[in-house]
């Protein structure tokens, strides 16, 4: 597909959230942005919810990660489904009950103000990171399917890329974002079962010789029960899939803040329930997506690419697919990293107004807001120019890795404050949340030596596990 064709996608997608943008932003005050009045029906949140969970990490990586993993990562989606029962069921009824804005609020409530902003902070610096890697993805493949051709660096792909989501967010805030991640999430899954189909076609394979392909594949292995020291092992990625849910979206405020924005407790529990029910057949389309483009390259004869994220824009731009299939990947990336990245954008832009700035209850004026919104998009494109210099592989695994010792500390806050009444001498909270990462990370950096196997995903247990254990001697004596 030719730079003219893919910049017009673009643009024309663009328009579209535009006008989402300015139906949506008429009239909007601060508590609009922030929780669009509590007005949003709860499945289009859930479906919305569905494309900022996945976002292009997914859509890029995730096939991609089939080559190493071939389909284990469906244990730590199983996991996931049980993370979204807790979350129902036990924070959502504290955030609804407190009437929060921002869910870091109830640690205040509970221990007090360093507690609090410890909290926040985590969250800003954790969304930071994992929203710019998957607008990193996404940036790369502009650079590479339109900037490059045109001679533009990549820092400009980047600076074009923040400005806009910064011009369809800046107005409406979480009431345009539950309107936007909903069309986003449509194109992102259209865009997939279109590549599965021509990709089928391009082979002669029927619905049923695919399914059996791909079954067939050494690909297609899921349980990893023989080898403890695997990272794949079941029992390690069932409950850290379950763990990462519970932090990556109950104790996130970029999710939680979508969730908050329904009429009720009632509507908030039914999204949660239907949205984990769904999450697990969508990775099973990607995950069939990440074996059919392994199988497609060996048919072909294409060389696999040195990076796995590279696979998919590889094969859709090898010249052997339909302009069709190419039109609708770029549709589905720009979809995919645009539904992660203009929630994050918010709900950072949220968390610092409502939590950082928000001095004895005062009201954060509407100009504060945007000026706030402006300095984490800069923030954000400076980040993603790191990922670039770093020159990371695996986004995901990347991301599931940092979010190990980023959301670990909020984990042992949580279950600290939520399972005892104990209360705690929260001056010393900030240095628990920094040594308890640096004691997982030494483990980690050393666990093959020292107890014979490797640490993977399940660090984010162990980090709020130091947590906690960190929190009963700070115990406050009554």
């Amino acid at each position: 597909m030719s730079p003219a064709q893919t910049g017009l996608i673009v643009a024309l997608y663009f328009l579209v959230l535009m006008v989402i943008s300015f139906v949506t932003g008429k009239k909007n005050d601060n508590k609009t942005f922030f929780l669009g009045n509590r007005q949003s029906p709860w499945y289009i949140v859930s479906i919305g919810m569905i494309g900022a969970s996945l976002s292009g990490v997914t859509f890029i990586s995730v096939p991609g990660w089939v080559g190493a993993t071939q389909f284990t990562y469906l244990q730590m989606v199983a996991g996931y489904f049980l993370g979204y029962l807790v979350i129902a069921h036990v924070l959502l009824p504290v955030y609804y009950k407190l009437n929060l804005t921002s869910i870091y609020t109830y640690l205040e409530k509970r221990f007090g103000t360093w507690t609090y902003k410890t909290g926040a902070s985590l969250f800003l610096i954790s969304r930071t990171i994992g929203a710019s890697a998957r607008l990193y993805l996404m940036a790369n493949v502009l650079q590479l399917s339109l900037f490059n051709a045109l001679g533009i660096p990549f820092a400009i792909t980047v600076a074009i890329t923040i400005l806009l989501i910064w011009l369809y967010t800046f107005r409406g805030g979480i009431k345009t974002i539950i309107w936007t991640d909903t069309l986003q999430t449509i194109f992102m899954l259209t865009s997939v079962i279109i590549t599965i189909i021509y990709m089928a076609k391009s082979m002669n394979l029927g619905f049923s010789s695919l399914v059996e392909t791909i079954n067939n594949s050494e690909l297609s292995r899921i349980f990893v029960f023989d080898d403890w020291s695997s990272k794949q092992h079941f029992v390690k990625q069932f409950f850290t899939g379950a763990f990462i849910t519970i932090v990556m979206t109950g104790l996130d405020q970029d999710m939680m803040q979508k969730n908050l924005s329904c009429k009720n407790i009632k509507d908030a529990k039914k999204n949660m329930v239907w949205y984990g029910f769904a999450f697990v057949p969508t990775n099973i389309l990607f995950l069939s997506l990440g074996a059919l483009l392994y199988i497609f390259a060996n048919h072909h004869g294409l060389t696999l690419p040195e990076r796995s994220d590279d696979l998919f824009p590889m094969v859709v731009n090898s010249g052997l697919l339909p302009a069709a299939v190419g039109v609708f990947f770029i549709l589905g990336l720009v979809a995919a990293a645009y539904s992660s990245a203009d929630s994050a954008l918010t709900s950072l832009t949220t968390s610092f107004s409502v939590d950082i700035l928000n001095h004895n209850n005062k009201e954060i004026t509407k100009r504060t807001r945007i000026a706030v919104h402006i300095m984490f998009s800069i923030l954000l494109g400076i980040t993603i120019i790191l990922f670039r210099i770093f020159k990371a592989d695996s986004i995901i695994s990347t991301i599931f890795d940092l979010a190990g010792y980023t959301y670990g500390p909020l984990l042992g806050l949580y279950a600290f404050g939520l399972f005892n009444k104990l209360q705690i001498k929260e001056k010393w909270v900030p240095l628990i949340a920094i040594l308890a990462p640096v004691i997982t990370w030494v483990l980690a950096f050393n666990s093959l030596n020292w107890f014979g196997f490797s640490l993977g995903y399940e660090k984010l247990m162990l980090n709020g596990l130091f947590t906690y254990l960190g929190l009963l001697v700070i115990i406050r004596k009554q």
